[in-house]
C-alpha cells in the first residue's frame, strides 16, 4: 500500500522523533521543518501543500537504485543531489520505506559526527 502526501510526512515525523537527540525547527524559511542530530541535518520536510516531500541523506549508490526503482523519488531538492533523496508520495512508498530512509539518513549524519558527541556516547 502507497502512502499519501500527509501520511508520508507525519510518517518521516514520527520515526526522527523516535531517534536519540533528536531536535528540530525552521531554520531556513517557516516552510521547511528541519530534523537535526548533535547539529547535524538529517530531515528535511516540505511544508508546501502542493509538493508534500521529505529529503533525507543517502549513500549514493543506493540513492541511485531508489531513484532507479521508485518514480517519486527524485535526487534531494536544493541539496547535494549525491547525497540526498527526496520522497513523495507515489507508487510503492511505504510506510516502512520512508521509516527505514530516515533512520538510515540519522545514523549517516551520527557517523560523520565525532565519536564524543554521538548519541548515547555522552
Amino acid at each position: 500500500m502507497s502512502t499519501v502526501g500527509d501520511r508520508l510526512q507525519d510518517t518521516a515525523r514520527q520515526a526522527a522523533l523516535a531517534l536519540p537527540d533528536v531536535s528540530h525547527g525552521y531554520p531556513f524559511t517557516p516552510g521547511l521543518d528541519v530534523y537535526k542530530v548533535v547539529g547535524k541535518v538529517f530531515l528535511i520536510i516540505t511544508g508546501d501543500p502542493d509538493e508534500q516531500i521529505v529529503t533525507v541523506k543517502c549513500e549514493p549508490e543506493h540513492a541511485r537504485a531508489l531513484v532507479r526503482g521508485y518514480a517519486s523519488i527524485t535526487p534531494g531538492r536544493y541539496l547535494d543531489k549525491r547525497h540526498w533523496i527526496s520522497l513523495g508520495a507515489g507508487p510503492g512508498i511505504t510506510e516502512r520505506l520512508v521509516t527505514d530512509a530516515v533512520e538510515d539518513s540519522y545514523h549517516l549524519a551520527v557517523e560523520r559526527l565525532p565519536r564524543r558527541d554521538r548519541p548515547g556516547a555522552r
